[in-house]
């Protein structure tokens, strides 16, 4: 490389570094009786996701403007990416719940969150993504001292003297009125607050009523929670489809945040990738290989406006034992049960299936806290586990397990469904 390539070099490099430098200012405004986020000078509604582990282009061309974090990891990488595709980013800070053992009341503790929270408000307060700062997670969760919320108040004061061009918020898991106004008590300076809720976002059209007395975001919304269903008569949560979930996904936009919209500065669909929270198909809008389901279709659809050129798979219905998961199936050890889904394509297109059994999960964490995934049983199906009927072989052992079905349209779309069973007896 000779001398004037080197200069062209380092000059390409300086002037990617000065727009990588340079802040988007952000803030909350009156707007139209309302308020609105304004983003360099103008209205930004936010048509989000809670993205973990996926390509954000998928975000940008699924028709949506913005990502949200639960925390600093990979920072840098997930700024930079989202502005590559045109996206915004509001970034989760380090701050810890008391159900972690965090104590609100130890100064040292305190003093050491504070310059975590620091530190990565100076490393990424400049960036052109950034959209906002959200501190902690669910902090009302399973707390017991209020003081939690005067923390939050400092540390939103530190932070807008640090960054003046971006709001805080933190997030709440109830959209009761005595936690609303607990926040905005004790936490003032707080820009706007924001809700988490799935099934209890129906409560929206009563909570309304005090919701509008300031801003607020809804930072998560999905599927029915697991703690939210019906179960079997042992206990086992029954699980939508993934059709239902997109049925469930477009009903909860049009009714209960479109309408919203203006005291309610947008929102962040969950979960914008995949994970085991009591099955890995519960809260993930992908499967384990990266096909998108039904859910996602929706998104694209109310961000929009315009139907998805090719859509995930439909499941009509899905039987063990010619029953369905209400019916809290039991099945004998050892013994074999016919098992059928019926499930069609939008677009004709050839449905390959795919068959599974997992032990039921025991897990009882809160909040979405990590669950560790579980594995396929083997020799639990007798024949070609990729037809839409199977023969299930019920487990030697006794037990709580659960039954799932993929459909692949092999244009990288997905549709699930599963049912609970329990085995009883031995093997003869």
């Amino acid at each position: 490389m000779n001398c004037c390539s080197r200069c062209l070099g380092l000059a390409l490099t300086l002037a990617t570094l000065a727009v990588f430098g340079d802040p988007v200012p952000v803030e909350v405004a009156a707007y139209e009786g309302g308020f609105t986020l304004v983003r360099d000078g103008k209205p930004y509604l936010v048509r989000g996701a809670g993205a973990a582990g996926v390509d954000l282009a998928t975000v940008a061309a699924r028709g949506g403007n913005s990502i949200r974090t639960w925390g600093i990891e990979e920072a840098e990488e997930t700024l930079d990416s989202a502005h590559e595709h045109g996206l915004t980013v509001s970034m989760g800070l380090p701050v810890a719940a008391e159900r972690f053992g965090f104590d609100y009341d130890d100064a040292a503790s305190i003093a050491g969150q504070r310059q975590n929270v620091e530190n990565a408000v100076e490393r990424h307060k400049d960036h052109p993504a950034l959209l906002a700062w959200i501190i902690g997670n669910e902090l009302d969760m399973r707390h017991t001292n209020p003081r939690v919320y005067n923390e939050v108040n400092e540390l939103s004061r530190l932070i807008h003297a640090l960054d003046p061009n971006h709001p805080t918020t933190t997030t709440i898991s109830a959209l009761d009125r005595e936690t609303v106004e607990l926040v905005r008590e004790r936490a003032p300076d707080l820009d706007f607050i924001s809700l988490q809720a799935y099934g209890a976002l129906a409560l929206m059209p009563r909570a309304i009523k005090y919701l509008r007395e300031g801003p607020f975001m809804i930072t998560e919304w999905g599927p029915l929670g697991h703690w939210e269903v019906g179960k079997t008569r042992w206990g086992a949560p029954i699980e939508q489809t993934s059709t239902e979930k997109g049925r469930h996904y477009l009903e909860s936009y049009r009714t209960l945040i479109a309408p919203f919209l203006g005291p309610c500065l947008g929102s962040y669909a969950f979960l914008w990738g995949q994970k085991q929270e009591r099955t890995h198909t519960w809260f993930s809008l992908f499967t384990e290989t990266g096909e998108s389901t039904a859910a996602v279709d929706v998104l694209e659809a109310v961000w929009t406006g315009r139907v998805p050129a090719n859509q995930a798979p439909a499941i009509r219905s899905m039987r063990l034992a010619r029953r369905p998961a209400t019916d809290s199936v039991r099945l004998a050890a050892g013994k074999r049960y016919p098992a059928k889904t019926d499930a069609t394509d939008p677009d004709g297109d050839r449905l390959v299936f795919h068959w599974s059994i997992k032990p039921e999960s025991t897990e009882t964490v809160v909040g979405g806290d990590f669950e560790a995934s579980i594995a396929d049983l083997d020799g639990a199906f007798a024949g070609d586990p990729t037809q839409a009927q199977v023969t299930v072989v019920a487990p030697d052992s006794p037990g709580q397990y659960r039954l799932f079905v993929m459909a692949y349209d092999g244009q990288g779309h997905a549709a699930h469904a599963n049912i609970p069973f329990l085995v009883y007896g031995k093997r003869q």
